[in-house]
């Protein structure tokens, strides 16, 4: 048997990684909105279109996200390198993974409903969440393409429980 996630996690995982580049190509709405009603202008009906989805596809992120982290803490998988530095380096970017999209999506809710002064580090959470999404591609490339082990295999099927060993 292969250690790995669950269907559940597997496929939650896969829903928030196409739902995070809706949040890259709509996010410019929001500034272009804001320049236009700044200038006196009315906002163009397509802007105010990515603006709403932008709002409300980050709120869903954040709640799959926050199902997500329950799933990891009361289903955890198993470590593919335990106590290596790898294994370590995975386990600390899986976390921040946790902690930097969660924290993006209380951020926009904030800026969006409550304070727009916190957008400028809203902008920035965007920026350090592309630079994890790259380091973690190249991490799956590389297991993918050059170490050949099963580490991306864990996510794309989901494990099976081991049948009960009769004593």
């Amino acid at each position: 048997m292969k250690s790995g996630y669950s269907l559940a996690q597997i496929g939650l995982h896969w829903l928030v990684a196409f739902m995070v580049p809706v949040q890259y190509l709509t996010g410019g709405s929001i500034e272009r909105i804001h320049h236009a009603v700044h200038m006196g202008m009315t906002p163009s009906a397509w802007d105010v279109v990515q603006h709403q989805l932008h709002n409300y596809a980050g709120i869903a992120i954040g709640l799959l996200m926050g199902v997500r982290l329950a799933l990891r803490i009361f289903q955890p998988p198993s470590p593919t390198a335990p106590g290596t530095r790898t294994g370590w380096i995975a386990t600390a970017l899986h976390h921040a993974f946790y902690a930097a999209i969660i924290g993006q999506a209380c951020m926009g809710a904030v800026a969006s409903y409550f304070w727009f002064g916190i957008a400028p580090y809203h902008v920035l959470g965007s920026k350090i969440i592309l630079a994890m999404v790259a380091l973690h591609l190249a991490a799956a490339a590389w297991h993918t393409l050059v170490a050949r082990d099963e580490t991306v295999d864990r996510m794309l099927l989901p494990h099976r429980k081991r049948p009960a060993k009769n004593v």
